[in-house]
Protein backbone atom coordinates (compact mmCIF):
# COMPACT_ATOMS: atom_id res chain seq x y z
CA UNK A 1 0.00 0.00 0.00
CA UNK A 2 1.68 3.66 -1.12
CA UNK A 3 0.88 5.78 2.02
CA UNK A 4 0.47 9.13 -0.39
CA UNK A 5 -0.12 13.05 1.75
CA UNK A 6 -1.75 15.30 -0.66
CA UNK A 7 -1.07 18.89 0.31
CA UNK A 8 -3.49 21.63 -1.57
CA UNK A 9 -5.20 25.07 0.46
CA UNK A 10 -8.28 24.05 -1.76
CA UNK A 11 -10.94 21.84 -0.35
CA UNK A 12 -12.81 21.43 -3.95
CA UNK A 13 -9.34 20.27 -5.04
CA UNK A 14 -8.87 18.03 -1.87
CA UNK A 15 -12.27 16.48 -2.65
CA UNK A 16 -11.22 15.91 -6.10
CA UNK A 17 -7.88 14.42 -5.28
CA UNK A 18 -10.12 11.97 -2.88
CA UNK A 19 -12.49 10.86 -6.30
CA UNK A 20 -9.51 10.51 -8.11
CA UNK A 21 -7.29 8.30 -5.79
CA UNK A 22 -10.54 6.04 -4.61
CA UNK A 23 -10.64 4.49 -7.72
CA UNK A 24 -6.61 2.88 -7.04
CA UNK A 25 -6.88 0.00 -4.42
CA UNK A 26 -2.68 0.27 -3.70
CA UNK A 27 -2.94 3.94 -2.43
CA UNK A 28 -4.35 5.43 0.48
CA UNK A 29 -4.50 9.36 1.28
CA UNK A 30 -3.81 11.42 3.98
CA UNK A 31 -4.81 15.27 3.37
CA UNK A 32 -3.35 18.72 4.39
CA UNK A 33 -4.28 22.24 4.03
CA UNK A 34 -0.77 23.52 3.57
CA UNK A 35 2.89 23.24 4.54
CA UNK A 36 2.46 23.18 8.03
CA UNK A 37 -0.23 20.85 8.32
CA UNK A 38 2.13 18.64 5.95
CA UNK A 39 5.35 18.82 8.02
CA UNK A 40 3.34 17.79 10.68
CA UNK A 41 2.23 14.57 9.03
CA UNK A 42 5.57 13.87 7.60
CA UNK A 43 6.92 12.58 10.63
CA UNK A 44 3.47 11.16 11.88
CA UNK A 45 2.44 8.75 8.96
CA UNK A 46 5.76 8.75 6.78
CA UNK A 47 4.47 8.85 3.72
CA UNK A 48 5.43 7.20 0.63
CA UNK A 49 4.62 9.97 -1.97
CA UNK A 50 3.15 13.50 -1.42
CA UNK A 51 1.54 16.00 -4.15
CA UNK A 52 2.41 19.34 -3.18
CA UNK A 53 0.41 21.94 -4.33
CA UNK A 54 2.47 25.53 -5.13
CA UNK A 55 0.92 28.34 -3.76
CA UNK A 56 -0.77 28.15 -0.13
CA UNK A 57 -1.41 30.33 2.93
CA UNK A 58 1.23 29.93 5.84
CA UNK A 59 3.37 28.00 4.42
CA UNK A 60 3.80 27.88 0.81
CA UNK A 61 4.94 24.68 -1.48
CA UNK A 62 8.44 25.51 -2.35
CA UNK A 63 9.00 26.55 1.42
CA UNK A 64 7.30 23.07 2.38
CA UNK A 65 9.52 21.11 -0.16
CA UNK A 66 12.74 22.55 1.11
CA UNK A 67 11.62 21.08 4.86
CA UNK A 68 10.49 17.99 3.38
CA UNK A 69 13.84 17.53 1.54
CA UNK A 70 16.06 18.15 4.56
CA UNK A 71 13.86 16.44 7.39
CA UNK A 72 12.94 13.43 5.58
CA UNK A 73 13.41 12.66 1.98
CA UNK A 74 10.16 11.32 -0.11
CA UNK A 75 9.31 11.54 -3.52
CA UNK A 76 7.16 14.65 -3.89
CA UNK A 77 5.03 15.46 -7.12
CA UNK A 78 4.32 19.02 -7.67
CA UNK A 79 1.24 21.19 -9.15
CA UNK A 80 1.49 24.00 -11.05
CA UNK A 81 -0.11 26.06 -13.34
CA UNK A 82 0.27 26.52 -16.92
CA UNK A 83 1.51 30.15 -16.60
CA UNK A 84 5.21 31.50 -16.90
CA UNK A 85 5.19 32.36 -12.93
CA UNK A 86 4.28 28.58 -12.63
CA UNK A 87 6.73 27.06 -15.22
CA UNK A 88 9.59 28.95 -12.98
CA UNK A 89 8.51 27.50 -9.65
CA UNK A 90 8.07 24.27 -11.14
CA UNK A 91 11.80 24.35 -11.83
CA UNK A 92 13.20 25.91 -8.59
CA UNK A 93 10.59 22.96 -7.25
CA UNK A 94 12.50 20.05 -9.77
CA UNK A 95 16.31 21.88 -8.33
CA UNK A 96 14.71 21.13 -4.67
CA UNK A 97 14.61 17.61 -5.62
CA UNK A 98 11.02 16.90 -5.96
CA UNK A 99 10.56 14.14 -8.88
CA UNK A 100 7.95 15.55 -10.98
CA UNK A 101 5.17 17.48 -11.61
CA UNK A 102 1.41 17.87 -13.18
CA UNK A 103 -0.24 20.77 -13.95
CA UNK A 104 -2.95 21.60 -12.44
CA UNK A 105 -6.13 22.71 -14.80
CA UNK A 106 -7.28 25.89 -14.52
CA UNK A 107 -11.15 26.91 -15.08
CA UNK A 108 -13.90 24.19 -14.31
CA UNK A 109 -11.26 21.81 -12.61
CA UNK A 110 -14.13 19.44 -11.75
CA UNK A 111 -15.22 19.16 -15.59
CA UNK A 112 -11.52 17.90 -15.95
CA UNK A 113 -10.99 15.31 -13.88
CA UNK A 114 -10.84 12.65 -16.52
CA UNK A 115 -8.13 14.48 -18.40
CA UNK A 116 -5.54 15.18 -15.41
CA UNK A 117 -6.95 12.59 -12.75
CA UNK A 118 -5.21 9.02 -14.96
CA UNK A 119 -2.09 11.41 -15.28
CA UNK A 120 -1.75 11.93 -11.33
CA UNK A 121 -2.27 8.63 -10.50
CA UNK A 122 0.11 7.56 -12.97
CA UNK A 123 3.06 10.05 -11.64
CA UNK A 124 2.29 8.86 -8.22
CA UNK A 125 2.47 4.84 -9.00
CA UNK A 126 6.00 6.10 -10.46
CA UNK A 127 7.14 8.35 -8.11
CA UNK A 128 6.67 5.62 -5.52
CA UNK A 129 9.63 3.56 -7.20
CA UNK A 130 11.54 6.74 -7.63
CA UNK A 131 15.19 6.92 -6.14
CA UNK A 132 16.10 9.54 -4.54
CA UNK A 133 19.37 11.00 -4.30
CA UNK A 134 21.32 9.93 -1.68
CA UNK A 135 23.66 12.70 -2.15
CA UNK A 136 21.43 15.69 -2.57
CA UNK A 137 21.88 18.47 0.36
CA UNK A 138 23.86 15.68 1.97
CA UNK A 139 25.19 18.46 4.41
CA UNK A 140 22.24 20.16 5.30
CA UNK A 141 20.06 17.10 6.12
CA UNK A 142 23.24 15.98 8.56
CA UNK A 143 23.37 19.87 10.11
CA UNK A 144 19.79 19.44 10.50
CA UNK A 145 19.99 16.30 12.42
CA UNK A 146 22.69 17.31 14.68
CA UNK A 147 20.54 20.74 15.66
CA UNK A 148 22.66 23.08 13.61
CA UNK A 149 20.70 23.74 10.60
CA UNK A 150 20.57 27.86 11.92
CA UNK A 151 23.81 28.10 10.19
CA UNK A 152 24.04 28.46 6.19
CA UNK A 153 25.08 25.85 4.30
CA UNK A 154 26.61 26.62 0.36
CA UNK A 155 26.16 24.06 -2.16
CA UNK A 156 26.95 20.48 -1.64
CA UNK A 157 28.90 18.94 -4.79
CA UNK A 158 30.32 15.36 -4.61
CA UNK A 159 33.01 14.27 -6.89
CA UNK A 160 34.34 11.04 -7.24
CA UNK A 161 37.06 9.58 -9.98
CA UNK A 162 36.08 8.89 -13.27
CA UNK A 163 37.62 4.82 -14.03
CA UNK A 164 35.69 4.44 -17.24
CA UNK A 165 38.47 3.96 -20.28
CA UNK A 166 37.17 6.92 -23.11
CA UNK A 167 38.78 6.88 -26.10
CA UNK A 168 38.51 10.08 -28.12
CA UNK A 169 36.25 10.84 -31.06
CA UNK A 170 37.37 10.51 -34.20
CA UNK A 171 34.65 9.81 -36.54
CA UNK A 172 32.55 12.57 -38.39
CA UNK A 173 33.58 15.64 -39.72
CA UNK A 174 34.76 17.46 -36.89
CA UNK A 175 33.08 20.55 -37.54
CA UNK A 176 29.55 18.55 -37.83
CA UNK A 177 30.21 16.35 -34.41
CA UNK A 178 26.79 16.74 -32.17
CA UNK A 179 25.60 15.79 -28.85
CA UNK A 180 22.20 14.54 -28.29
CA UNK A 181 20.33 14.68 -25.44
CA UNK A 182 17.22 13.04 -24.38
CA UNK A 183 15.55 12.78 -20.50
CA UNK A 184 12.34 12.97 -18.58
CA UNK A 185 11.38 12.69 -15.34
CA UNK A 186 14.31 14.08 -13.22
CA UNK A 187 15.51 15.54 -16.20
CA UNK A 188 16.15 19.12 -14.86
CA UNK A 189 18.10 18.21 -11.97
CA UNK A 190 19.95 15.67 -14.38
CA UNK A 191 21.03 18.69 -16.84
CA UNK A 192 22.20 20.61 -14.40
CA UNK A 193 24.88 18.23 -13.25
CA UNK A 194 25.29 17.41 -17.22
CA UNK A 195 25.94 21.04 -18.24
CA UNK A 196 27.12 22.94 -15.42
CA UNK A 197 30.62 21.59 -15.40
CA UNK A 198 31.30 22.24 -18.95
CA UNK A 199 33.58 25.04 -20.31
CA UNK A 200 32.12 27.83 -22.47
CA UNK A 201 34.25 26.50 -25.24
CA UNK A 202 32.96 22.92 -25.43
CA UNK A 203 33.80 22.25 -29.62
CA UNK A 204 30.15 20.55 -30.33
CA UNK A 205 26.39 21.81 -30.40
CA UNK A 206 24.56 19.68 -27.48
CA UNK A 207 20.47 19.60 -28.51
CA UNK A 208 18.37 18.50 -25.87
CA UNK A 209 15.03 16.93 -25.87
CA UNK A 210 13.25 16.87 -22.41
CA UNK A 211 9.90 16.16 -21.77
CA UNK A 212 7.93 18.99 -21.54
CA UNK A 213 4.93 21.21 -21.99
CA UNK A 214 5.33 24.06 -23.87
CA UNK A 215 5.20 26.92 -20.87
CA UNK A 216 7.87 25.12 -19.63
CA UNK A 217 10.50 24.45 -21.99
CA UNK A 218 11.80 28.51 -22.30
CA UNK A 219 11.57 28.61 -18.31
CA UNK A 220 14.07 25.34 -18.38
CA UNK A 221 16.53 27.17 -21.08
CA UNK A 222 16.66 30.32 -18.95
CA UNK A 223 17.60 28.88 -16.49
CA UNK A 224 20.65 26.50 -17.88
CA UNK A 225 21.72 29.45 -19.72
CA UNK A 226 22.33 31.23 -16.38
CA UNK A 227 23.76 28.26 -14.61
CA UNK A 228 26.14 27.00 -16.90
CA UNK A 229 29.28 28.31 -19.28
CA UNK A 230 27.46 27.40 -22.36
CA UNK A 231 24.98 29.45 -24.45
CA UNK A 232 21.56 28.09 -23.87
CA UNK A 233 18.52 29.01 -25.88
CA UNK A 234 15.27 27.09 -26.51
CA UNK A 235 14.59 25.97 -30.39
CA UNK A 236 11.46 27.87 -31.84
CA UNK A 237 12.23 28.58 -35.39
CA UNK A 238 15.33 26.86 -37.85
CA UNK A 239 18.29 27.41 -35.34
CA UNK A 240 21.81 26.83 -37.47
CA UNK A 241 23.98 24.75 -34.95
CA UNK A 242 26.79 26.01 -33.10
CA UNK A 243 29.63 25.01 -30.72
CA UNK A 244 29.23 26.46 -27.40
CA UNK A 245 25.87 26.49 -27.55
CA UNK A 246 22.82 24.19 -25.93
CA UNK A 247 19.63 23.78 -28.11
CA UNK A 248 16.37 23.15 -26.01
CA UNK A 249 13.37 21.50 -27.77
CA UNK A 250 10.54 23.76 -27.50
CA UNK A 251 7.41 21.49 -25.55
CA UNK A 252 5.22 19.70 -26.96
CA UNK A 253 6.56 19.73 -30.05
CA UNK A 254 9.54 17.62 -31.64
CA UNK A 255 13.23 18.57 -32.76
CA UNK A 256 14.47 17.59 -35.58
CA UNK A 257 18.06 18.20 -36.88
CA UNK A 258 18.29 19.13 -41.02
CA UNK A 259 20.21 20.56 -43.34
CA UNK A 260 19.99 23.94 -44.76
CA UNK A 261 22.25 25.36 -47.62
CA UNK A 262 24.85 22.61 -46.48
CA UNK A 263 24.76 23.15 -42.43
CA UNK A 264 23.61 21.83 -40.06
CA UNK A 265 20.46 23.47 -38.78
CA UNK A 266 17.53 22.75 -35.56
CA UNK A 267 14.19 22.26 -35.98
CA UNK A 268 11.12 22.57 -34.38
CA UNK A 269 8.34 20.61 -35.74
CA UNK A 270 4.66 19.25 -35.02
CA UNK A 271 4.51 16.50 -32.36
CA UNK A 272 4.15 13.29 -34.18
CA UNK A 273 1.27 11.45 -32.84
CA UNK A 274 2.72 8.13 -33.79
CA UNK A 275 4.42 8.50 -31.09
CA UNK A 276 3.82 8.85 -27.24
CA UNK A 277 6.37 11.08 -25.64
CA UNK A 278 7.05 14.83 -26.87
CA UNK A 279 9.89 16.28 -27.69
CA UNK A 280 10.73 12.82 -28.58
CA UNK A 281 13.81 11.53 -28.06
CA UNK A 282 13.64 9.03 -30.99
CA UNK A 283 12.61 11.12 -33.47
CA UNK A 284 15.76 13.72 -32.55
CA UNK A 285 18.01 11.06 -32.98
CA UNK A 286 16.91 9.24 -36.22
CA UNK A 287 16.68 12.76 -38.17
CA UNK A 288 20.37 13.31 -37.21
CA UNK A 289 21.38 10.16 -38.21
CA UNK A 290 20.03 11.23 -41.51
CA UNK A 291 21.26 14.81 -41.78
CA UNK A 292 24.81 13.93 -40.39
CA UNK A 293 27.64 11.08 -39.96
CA UNK A 294 26.44 8.74 -37.28
CA UNK A 295 30.11 8.18 -36.22
CA UNK A 296 30.29 12.04 -35.23
CA UNK A 297 27.01 11.77 -33.46
CA UNK A 298 26.96 11.14 -29.25
CA UNK A 299 23.84 10.28 -27.74
CA UNK A 300 22.52 10.51 -23.94
CA UNK A 301 19.89 9.28 -22.56
CA UNK A 302 19.16 10.43 -19.04
CA UNK A 303 16.83 9.84 -16.40
CA UNK A 304 13.07 9.18 -17.28
CA UNK A 305 9.89 7.00 -17.29
CA UNK A 306 9.22 4.84 -20.78
CA UNK A 307 11.32 3.78 -23.81
CA UNK A 308 12.00 6.87 -25.50
CA UNK A 309 15.16 6.91 -27.38
CA UNK A 310 16.41 3.83 -26.59
CA UNK A 311 15.12 2.38 -30.06
CA UNK A 312 16.91 5.42 -31.89
CA UNK A 313 20.38 5.39 -29.72
CA UNK A 314 20.70 1.68 -30.41
CA UNK A 315 20.76 2.58 -34.23
CA UNK A 316 23.01 5.00 -33.33
CA UNK A 317 25.94 2.84 -31.89
CA UNK A 318 25.06 0.32 -34.24
CA UNK A 319 26.18 2.76 -37.20
CA UNK A 320 29.27 3.75 -34.99
CA UNK A 321 28.00 6.66 -33.07
CA UNK A 322 28.69 6.84 -29.30
CA UNK A 323 26.48 6.53 -26.41
CA UNK A 324 25.75 7.04 -22.90
CA UNK A 325 23.35 5.90 -20.86
CA UNK A 326 22.96 7.05 -16.89
CA UNK A 327 23.17 4.08 -14.60
CA UNK A 328 20.68 2.74 -12.47
CA UNK A 329 22.56 4.18 -9.50
CA UNK A 330 21.99 7.86 -10.08
CA UNK A 331 18.95 8.14 -12.37
CA UNK A 332 15.54 9.01 -10.61
CA UNK A 333 13.88 7.02 -12.47
CA UNK A 334 15.65 4.09 -14.85
CA UNK A 335 12.86 3.49 -17.42
CA UNK A 336 14.38 5.40 -20.71
CA UNK A 337 17.95 4.34 -20.15
CA UNK A 338 17.63 0.96 -19.25
CA UNK A 339 15.58 -0.04 -22.28
CA UNK A 340 18.78 1.33 -23.91
CA UNK A 341 20.87 -0.70 -21.86
CA UNK A 342 18.73 -3.75 -22.03
CA UNK A 343 18.66 -3.49 -25.74
CA UNK A 344 22.65 -3.29 -25.71
CA UNK A 345 23.15 0.43 -27.00
CA UNK A 346 25.06 1.35 -24.35
CA UNK A 347 28.60 1.95 -24.79
CA UNK A 348 28.83 3.51 -21.90
CA UNK A 349 26.91 3.44 -18.54
CA UNK A 350 27.65 5.63 -15.83
CA UNK A 351 26.08 7.26 -12.79
CA UNK A 352 25.33 11.18 -13.67
CA UNK A 353 27.72 12.75 -12.12
CA UNK A 354 30.38 11.07 -15.11
CA UNK A 355 28.68 11.97 -18.29
CA UNK A 356 30.57 15.19 -18.11
CA UNK A 357 34.04 14.02 -17.41
CA UNK A 358 32.88 11.12 -20.44
CA UNK A 359 32.22 14.10 -23.16
CA UNK A 360 35.19 15.85 -22.54
CA UNK A 361 37.01 13.03 -22.72
CA UNK A 362 35.33 12.08 -26.06
CA UNK A 363 36.04 15.79 -27.49
CA UNK A 364 39.53 15.82 -26.70
CA UNK A 365 41.90 16.14 -29.91
CA UNK A 366 43.32 12.74 -30.61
Amino acid sequence: MIKLLAVDDSALMRRLLAEIFSGTPDISVTFARNGVEALALLHEIRPDVITLDITMPQMDGLTCLDRIMIERPCPVVMFSTLTETGAKETLEALALGAVDYVLKPGGAVSLKLDEFGPLLVEKVLIASKARLRGTHRLAERIRHKAGALSEPVGKVRTTRKMTTRVEPLTGGSPSERLVLVGCSTGGPPALDALLEPLPADFPWPIIIAQHMPASFTGALADRLDRLCALDVIEVTRPTPLRAGRVHVARGDADILISRRRGDLVALSAPSDAALNWHPSVDRLVDSALHAAAAAGLVGVLMTGMGYDGAAAMTRLRDLGGRTIAESEESAVVWGMPGELVRAGGAEFIVPVEEITPILLRLAETP
